[in-house]
């Protein structure tokens, strides 16, 4: 029987961050832009968030929220070296692990009973040698399904661990709130409101027939998922995994020249970081907000998957120029790589020399960023990007 565990590391970047802060324990901190300073909360300790603090919430919102709160300027290259570090530690217990972000993975724990016991016991033995040798906390779901794992994983939090034995997965799943299957979003989740569903459990209740009717294509992943089982098909507003870039403004920008320099800069970021998560990417999401503060996403599959920085760059000045309304000024610019895996078994024979001179160009870009720092090499377009005030 399947067996799989999710592991996801609490509250990482601040984790991280108080390696070398252990006098900042306890106390409400958060990793992003200065709280009188326009940007965003990246992490927010376990401490910050009991005031209301999440990701993704404006710094200045935090401060209000908790004056008290403690800011810390973000360095991801060194959350990229510990990330590098806790994935070596779970490749000892299984040879098929899945980073599906910087800080949490996917481990196929089947079969290795002989090694570690059974899967509830060899996660406790991964939790603890997490903490021993990095003192990172983390907690840990384990389950026969993803899907299952990744809620049990998120129900432990902090520093928990939660196995779900097989057989139990419905009864698990049913009492929770359905934004809790990974995937549902808030548009799912409005359109399951109307039905009135509102519990896992409810959901779970409702035939395939009549989900695929409402959902489209999707009500086949809904009747799944509600049922702790896996499904290929991803929802439509999916809030999924991804490898993103963004930057926030220090004064609203009109200047076309320099959006795109900014967009060539943010997928060069984006793209050195599939490469070095060796990932790829089918699809491409452009974020913009305008000093209004009025966001907009646009996002396209692309033909084939990529880490390269050209082909995302050219998607999304693509969908940056479709969206962009030149009259308003801009706040902020974002690149996301989603849709992750593995690189394809394949290339086209047409396309094989030119993809292979282009990966070998950017992985030898990146050696050099890695040793001399990410401005060693930029593309000619980034370069009108004006460096932030």
């Amino acid at each position: 029987m399947k067996q799989i565990a999710h592991v996801d590391m609490d509250a990482f970047f601040v984790s991280v961050e108080l390696l070398s802060r252990p006098e900042l324990r306890g106390k409400p901190v958060v990793v992003g832009a200065p709280g009188d300073q326009r940007g965003v909360v990246a992490a927010a300790s376990y401490e910050a968030r009991q005031y209301g603090i999440h990701s993704a919430m404006p710094s200045r919102t935090a401060k209000r929220l908790c004056p008290e709160t403690i800011f810390l300027p973000g360095n991801y290259k060194l959350y990229e070296e510990w990330s590098e570090k806790v994935r070596r530690l779970l490749e000892r217990f299984t040879p098929v692990v899945q980073m599906v972000s910087i800080d949490e993975a996917y481990l196929d724990l089947t079969g290795t009973e002989r090694l570690h016991g059974p899967a509830w016991a060899a996660a406790e033995k991964i939790q603890r040698t997490i903490w021993q040798e990095t003192n990172l906390p983390c907690s840990i779901g384990v389950a026969t399904s993803y899907v299952v794992a990744k809620v049990a994983s998120d129900a432990a939090k902090p520093r928990g661990l939660l196995w779900v034995p097989p057989g139990t997965e419905a009864a698990f799943l049913a009492p929770l709130p359905v934004r809790r299957i990974p995937g549902i979003g808030p548009v799912a989740e409005k359109a399951l409101k109307k039905l009135g569903v509102t519990t896992v459990g409810e959901l779970a209740r409702l035939g395939r027939d009549e989900l695929t009717e409402v959902f489209g294509r999707w009500g086949e992943a809904l009747y799944r998922k509600a049922r702790g089982e896996d499904a290929e098909l991803w929802f439509v507003d999916e809030e999924q995994k991804s490898i993103s870039h963004e930057r926030t403004f220090a004064a609203d920008v009109a200047d076309a020249d320099e959006l795109e320099a900014t967009l060539a800069w943010l997928a060069q970021l984006v793209g050195q970081r599939l490469r070095e998560a060796r990932l790829h990417a089918r699809t491409v999401t452009l974020k913009l907000r305008y000093s209004s503060f009025r966001t907009l996403t646009r996002a396209e599959t692309l033909a084939a998957p990529t880490d390269l920085d050209a082909v995302i760059f050219q998607t999304a000045v693509k969908l940056f120029r479709r969206a962009w309304n030149r009259r308003q000024k801009v706040r902020l610019l974002g690149i996301a790589a989603g849709a992750l895996g593995p690189a394809p078994a394949q290339l086209s024979l047409l396309d094989a020399d030119g993809q292979a001179r282009a990966e070998c160009l950017a992985e030898a870009a990146d050696k050099v960023r890695q040793r001399h720092g990410a401005e060693a090499v930029r593309t000619a377009r980034s370069l009108l990007r004006k460096s932030p005030r």
